[in-house]
C-alpha cells in the first residue's frame, strides 16, 4: 500500500467523524454526580459512619452491562463522593449477600475474577485516558491506566501506586470505603468536571452493571460513555510530589553449564517518579532490578515464528501505550523487552534510565525514553531512545508519530559484529480514528527504518478499519513490510524466515491482509446468554506477487449462564513453503504447497466454582502430516486464601517418512497462598521439552507498607534430556521503600 493511498484514507475518516450523531457530552449531561469539599476528617475504616456521607454526592440506580445491556442488575449499587485538600474520597455500598466469589486476596488479580467496584476516572476529561481503581469485598486493591481504544484483554494491571481502602462485609451487603491521593491522579487544576463511569462486578448472578447506561460492545472504561463528577471547586494542584523507591537486593547464584562456580552479590539501586507537572511525570531507575517479576509461562510453539511476550517490567508500564501501541499484532515498531537483551536474546545489564510521560495541554502526550546499557563478554553497550507524540483531533481520534534509535558503543573490548550493529533508527506516523459513538474506527500509518548498510526501500505501511456493534462486528487491515524493514527496537515475527536444512535465516518481506466478522444472538430463554459466529482470515502474500499463507477460521462461542462457555472451530491453513521447515529432529519439510484444515473444541467450565477446568482440543492436518493436540487444566480455589492449579499440554505431530514425528509436553503447575492481604506466595514450576527447560520458580512477597516490599525468590533451571540435569539456580532477596518527598 503506497503512502498516498493512506492520505486518502486519513481525509476519508477525518471528514467522516462529522456524519456521527452520538455525542459523548449527552452522557455527562444526563449522568452527573456533584462532590463538594468535607469539614470532617475521614478514617479509612470501611465503614463510612462519619456525618458527610450521608449528604455526599451519590451515583446509584446502575444499569446491566453483561451479558446484556437491557433492563437493570438484580443488585443495585451506590457509590458516593467528596473529598478534601489531600484526597478523593469514595464510599461503596454494594447490596450483597454474605458470601462472595474471591478469587485472591492478590494484588492486581479482582477487577473482572471477582466480586468487585471498579471505578474509572478521567481527569482531563477529553474521553481519551484516565485510571482505574477496583475493590472486593476482601480490600484486594486493583489499579490500571486506562488508553483511548483500549480494550478489557489489553489491560495489563500493571501500573502501580500507592492509595487507601477498607472494607467491612454485612449479612445483605458490604461496604468500601477509598481514599485516592490527588497526586496519584496528576490533573491539571481548573477543570470542574471529570469523567467517570462505575462497573459492578456480581459474579454470583455472572452479572456486570455499570453506572451509565452505555452499550454491550464497549468496554466500561471507555471515556465516550462516562458520565461526569462534577466539582464545587475546581482541585488545585497537589504541589510538589516526588516518589524515590530505594532497592536493595542480595543473591546467591550458580550456573553450571558455563561451570562457575557459585556466587554471592550484593546491589542497589533506585527508582524516582517525579511530577514535573500535574500531568506530565518523570521516571527515573538507576541500576534497576527486575529479580521479583514473574517468569514468563511457557506455551508450546508450533509456528516458524517466534512468539510475542508481554511486558512485565513496572518501569515500562505506566503510558506505555505512547509507545507501544504503533503497528497492529504481529508487527510492532517499539517493544520494549528489546531493552536488555543482546542480538541473540541473553540478559545485559541495565546501567540507568529516564522516561517522561503525559499531557503537556489536554489533547497532547508526549513521551521520551532514554536507557542505557552496560557491554559484555559478547556485546557492546547500547544507548536506547524513543520520541512520541499523541495529539487528539476531532472528538475522539488521534494523530501520533515516533522517532526511535538504537546506538551501540564500541571499545577496545567490545567491537561490533558487523556494521549493521552500529545502529537502528526507526521513525513513523499513525493517524486513529474513532467517532463519537465508537462504532466506527479506522487507522493508518506509515513507517520507516534506518540502518547502515541497508538499500531502500526500508519502510512497513499498514491501514484499516472496523465497526463494533452489540451484534455484528467487523475488522479490516491490509499491511506491506519490505525485506529491508528492521526495528531493532520492536517485534517482527514473521520476516525472519530460517532454512533448517542450510541453517540459515533469510529475510522476506510480505503483504498481508486480515479481516474478522462476526455475528452476536441473544437467546430470551434457555441455558445460553450469547451465541456468536465468528470467521477470521488471515492473508500473506509475497513481494513479487502470489500467495504465501493463508489461514482461515470459524468459530462457533456458546456462552452460558453459569459462566461456562464452549467453542467449536475449524481451521484450514494452506501455505506455499518457501524455505526447509523442520518440526522435528527428522529430515526438514521441502518447500511446496501444503493443504492442512483441522478441527478443535475449547470448553470452560463454571469458574464459580471452587473446582474449575479447562480443555482444548484440536485434531486434523499440519501442512503434510497430521496433528493431534490437547490443553488440559484444572483449578482448585478455597477461597480466599489459595489457589492450585495444574496445567497439562501436549502435541502430537506426525509426518510421512522421513519427516519424523514429535511428541512435545508442557506440565505446569502453580501454587498461590495468600495468607494476608500484604504475605503472598507463589510457586510457578513447568516442564517444557521443547525447549528442553524444567524451571522452578517460587516468590514470598510481604507488603509490609503501602507500596513497599520484601521479596524472596528462588529460581532452578534443568535441562529435560538428559533428564535433571541442572543448568542454573539462584537465590535473591529484594527489599524496597516507597518514600514520598
Amino acid at each position: 500500500m503506497q503512502p498516498n493511498r493512506i492520505l486518502i484514507i486519513f481525509a476519508l475518516f477525518f471528514f467522516s467523524s462529522e456524519l456521527t450523531a452520538q455525542n459523548g457530552m449527552q452522557f455527562q449531561e444526563q449522568y452527573q454526580v456533584q462532590i463538594s469539599k468535607t469539614p470532617d476528617i475521614i478514617k479509612i475504616d470501611g465503614l463510612l459512619d462519619e456525618a458527610v456521607w450521608q449528604k455526599a454526592g451519590i451515583a446509584k440506580d446502575f444499569f446491566m452491562k453483561w451479558p446484556n445491556d437491557e433492563g437493570r442488575p438484580k443488585r443495585q449499587t451506590e457509590v458516593r463522593f467528596t473529598h478534601d485538600e489531600e484526597f478523593i474520597y469514595i464510599g461503596i455500598k454494594a447490596l450483597d449477600t454474605n458470601f462472595y466469589i474471591a478469587q485472591t486476596l492478590k494484588r492486581d488479580q479482582g477487577m473482572y475474577e471477582s466480586d468487585a467496584v471498579s471505578i474509572a476516572i478521567d481527569p482531563v476529561n477529553q474521553r481519551t485516558n484516565g485510571f482505574i481503581f477496583s475493590i472486593t469485598p476482601y480490600n484486594v486493591q486493583t489499579e490500571d491506566l486506562v488508553t483511548v481504544g483500549q480494550s478489557d484483554e489489553q489491560m495489563s494491571f500493571s501500573w502501580d501506586n500507592k492509595w487507601f481502602s477498607a472494607t467491612s462485609r454485612h449479612e445483605t451487603y458490604w461496604i468500601a470505603e477509598i481514599a485516592i491521593p490527588f497526586s496519584t491522579l496528576r490533573f491539571k487544576e481548573g477543570n470542574k468536571r471529570w469523567g467517570l463511569n462505575i462497573l459492578r462486578s456480581d459474579l454470583k448472578n455472572n452479572e456486570y452493571s455499570t453506572w451509565t447506561d452505555m452499550p454491550l460492545n464497549f468496554s466500561f472504561f471507555d471515556f465516550g460513555y462516562s458520565g461526569a463528577i462534577m466539582w464545587d471547586k475546581a482541585p488545585t494542584s497537589p504541589g510538589t510530589n516526588i516518589s524515590l523507591i530505594p532497592y536493595t537486593t542480595g543473591s546467591v547464584t550458580s550456573d553450571r553449564e558455563t561451570q562457575l562456580p557459585a556466587k554471592g552479590k550484593i546491589n542497589g539501586g533506585f527508582d524516582a517518579k517525579i511530577a514535573l507537572t500535574p500531568s506530565l511525570n518523570l521516571d527515573l531507575t538507576v541500576n534497576p532490578d527486575f529479580s521479583q517479576v514473574e517468569v514468563d509461562r511457557q506455551v508450546t510453539n508450533l509456528t516458524r515464528f517466534d512468539i510475542f511476550f508481554p511486558e512485565r517490567r513496572t518501569f515500562f508500564l505506566e503510558n506505555d501505550d505512547l509507545f507501544s501501541s504503533y503497528g497492529i499484532p504481529p508487527i510492532r515498531p517499539f517493544y520494549s523487552r528489546t531493552i536488555g537483551l543482546d542480538a541473540d536474546a541473553n540478559k545485559v545489564p541495565i546501567l540507568a534510565g529516564a522516561r517522561i510521560s503525559g499531557n503537556i495541554a489536554p489533547k497532547t502526550r508526549i513521551g521520551f525514553m532514554n536507557m542505557q546499557t552496560g557491554a559484555t563478554a559478547g556485546s557492546v553497550s547500547q544507548n536506547y531512545t524513543a520520541v512520541t507524540f499523541n495529539q487528539q483531533v476531532q472528538a475522539r481520534s488521534v494523530v501520533k508519530g515516533y522517532f526511535l534509535n538504537r546506538q551501540g558503543f564500541e571499545d577496545e573490548n567490545h567491537k561490533f559484529r558487523n556494521a549493521q550493529d552500529a545502529y537502528g533508527r526507526n521513525a513513523g506516523m499513525e493517524y486513529g480514528f474513532i467517532d463519537k459513538s465508537g462504532r466506527w474506527n479506522a487507522w493508518a500509518g506509515h513507517h520507516q527504518s534506518y540502518k547502515p548498510t541497508i538499500a531502500n526501500p526500508q519502510h512497513y505501511t499498514n491501514a484499516g478499519g472496523g465497526y463494533l456493534s452489540k451484534k455484528f462486528n467487523l475488522i479490516v487491515d491490509a499491511g506491506k513490510i519490505t525485506d529491508n524493514y528492521f526495528a531493532d527496537m520492536g517485534f517482527v515475527n514473521r520476516i525472519n524466515n530460517y532454512d533448517a536444512l542450510l541453517d540459515t535465516s533469510i529475510r522476506k518481506g510480505f503483504n498481508q491482509i486480515y479481516n474478522e466478522i462476526s455475528y452476536t444472538f441473544f437467546p430470551k430463554k434457555g441455558p445460553l446468554n450469547q451465541l456468536m459466529l465468528r470467521l477470521e482470515n488471515f492473508m500473506i502474500y509475497n513481494l513479487e506477487g502470489g500467495l504465501n499463507e493463508r489461514n482461515h477460521d470459524f468459530e462457533v462461542r456458546l456462552f452460558f449462564k453459569n459462566t461456562s462457555n464452549m467453542i467449536f472451530h475449524r481451521h484450514e491453513n494452506v501455505n506455499n513453503l518457501l524455505f526447509n521447515t523442520a518440526f522435528t529432529d527428522a529430515m526438514p519439510l521441502p518447500p511446496g504447497r501444503y493443504k492442512a484444515p483441522s478441527y478443535g473444541l475449547t470448553y470452560n467450565t463454571d469458574s464459580r466454582k471452587k473446582l474449575y477446568f479447562r480443555t482444548d482440543f484440536e485434531a486434523g492436518d499440519f501442512f503434510n502430516g497430521k496433528i493431534l493436540r490437547y490443553e488440559l487444566s484444572a483449578t482448585y480455589r478455597v477461597q480466599p486464601w489459595g489457589n492450585f492449579s495444574m496445567s497439562l499440554q501436549q502435541a502430537r505431530l506426525n509426518f510421512p517418512s522421513p519427516y519424523g514425528k514429535s511428541n512435545l509436553f508442557l506440565i505446569a503447575p502453580r501454587i498461590e497462598i495468600n495468607f494476608t492481604n500484604n504475605l503472598f506466595w507463589t510457586t510457578f514450576m513447568q516442564y517444557n521439552n521443547q525447549r528442553n527447560n524444567f524451571n522452578i520458580n517460587s516468590r514470598l512477597q510481604w507488603r509490609y507498607k503501602p507500596m513497599s516490599d520484601l521479596f524472596l525468590v528462588y529460581s532452578d533451571n534443568y535441562f529435560t534430556d538428559p533428564f535433571m540435569k541442572n543448568k542454573n539456580r539462584a537465590l535473591v532477596f529484594k527489599l524496597n521503600y516507597w518514600l514520598n518527598l
